[in-house]
């Protein structure tokens, strides 16, 4: 069965490569340069992302995170005295549909820059298109390592990798944790599948054995047939490579079935939305994430009360990544200049630029990637985040 499923995905895989290329094909060539945007009136930067489907949530976090930092920015003048604003075309975060996002972006003059898409599958999908249009293509998102490797010199990203942030996670789990047998939950997506596997590697060298691995479909509701697997298995710990929803869906069915081991998550629950959707069974989850609401520190406070006082909730990390994303761009346009190849030029030369996420953020410009990510170690108490005290949580 599993070198059936080997197969398998390496088919999918390869299908996966043939259908990106073929759309990608579709589209007129449009040389680097070729578009002009307007020289006077507002700058426009273009967002490929979910604002309806399984993972609209994301979206509407982006878009809040978006307008705070835009009502700062703007409401300081702008940039060199123009506006800076947001045309947002929602994909879902569907391959299919980033494409149709990112030939209506190249075509576009205005558009002097693209955020998204929210997946590496759908960014990827459309990359080739951006490269050959010479837009930036700025998956602040995608975790996926290949993402500003396959991409090309117009791909760039300040968002962890999956290369950094699954053996962080393992060594969360196992050093920190003192779980060696683990059972791991993860969705059976390109996301979800790369991140097990980097995690599952490192956990292994650690000295840890995975003694169960269920991978999901994000819609599917009923987990009980693979959790009666996983109690089988006996393991110490569950892994949860999930989103929001499932992942919450997870908890509360792993509770219900009377599992009450530790639950150790992906950053990718760091959010009131999981806490929210899981109720008492997210209580005590462990997560390896990025942001933490209530840390101290006067940069992280002025932003976090900013946002509590405009929509009368806690930012999760989605919400501040996205905030920060927009500061670190509007540096880029200052510098740069708002024209295509001024975004692209500029990327490479942004260094310390403030961020409420990294405290100061630098992109490399061989990987094109944000250096020195940093992660934060959080617990679920009382219905919150909080920062783990520390405490093993092995039998």
């Amino acid at each position: 069965m599993k070198i059936q499923n080997a197969i398998n995905d390496k088919w999918l895989v390869l299908l996966t490569i043939v259908i990106t290329a073929l759309l990608a094909a579709c589209v007129a060539p449009v040389q680097p340069g070729a578009q002009s945007a307007p020289a006077t009136g507002s700058i426009y930067i273009g967002v490929s992302g979910p604002l309806t489907g399984q993972n609209a949530r994301y979206g509407e976090q982006w878009k809040k995170g978006f307008d705070l930092a835009l009502e700062e920015i703007n409401g300081a003048g702008g940039i060199n005295g123009r506006k800076l604003e947001y045309v947002f075309e929602d994909s879902q975060s569907d391959p299919k549909q980033s494409v149709v996002v990112a030939q209506k972006f190249v075509a576009d003059p205005r558009i002097i820059l693209e955020l998204g898409d929210f997946s590496s599958g759908a960014s990827m999908a459309a990359s080739p298109i951006y490269q050959r249009a010479g837009l930036v293509q700025f998956g602040f998102t995608n975790s996926h390592p290949d993402f500003t490797k396959a991409g090309g010199d117009y791909t760039w990203s300040n968002s962890v990798t999956q290369a950094q942030a699954s053996p962080a996670l393992a060594d969360f789990a196992v050093t920190s944790l003192g779980l060696k047998k683990l059972a791991v939950f993860y969705l059976n997506t390109d996301w979800g599948k790369t991140t097990y596997d980097l995690f599952s590697k490192h956990a292994s060298e650690l000295g840890s054995t995975i003694v169960a691995n269920e991978a999901y479909l994000a819609d599917e509701k009923d987990f009980r047939s693979a959790l009666t697997r996983v109690n089988e298995a006996n393991p110490d710990g569950i892994v949860l490579i999930s989103y929001q929803a499932d992942g919450a869906l997870l908890a509360t069915q792993i509770r219900q079935a009377g599992l009450t081991l530790p639950l150790v998550g992906s950053g990718s629950l760091e959010s009131p939305d999981f806490l929210k959707l899981g109720g008492a069974a997210t209580e005590g989850v462990l997560i390896r994430g990025q942001f933490l609401p209530e840390d101290p520190r006067p940069e992280v406070k002025s932003v976090v009360d900013k946002f509590k006082a405009k929509y009368n909730e806690t930012p999760d990390y989605f919400a501040v990544h996205a905030y920060d994303t927009i500061h670190l761009i509007a540096k880029a346009i200052e510098i740069g200049g708002p024209t295509r190849q001024g975004v692209h030029d500029a990327l490479a030369k942004l260094k310390d630029v403030p961020s409420v996420i990294y405290g100061k953020a630098t992109l490399d410009p061989t990987t094109r990637r944000v250096q020195n990510p940093q992660f934060v170690d959080l617990q679920v108490k009382d219905g919150q985040f909080v920062l783990w005290d520390g405490k093993t949580a092995s039998k």
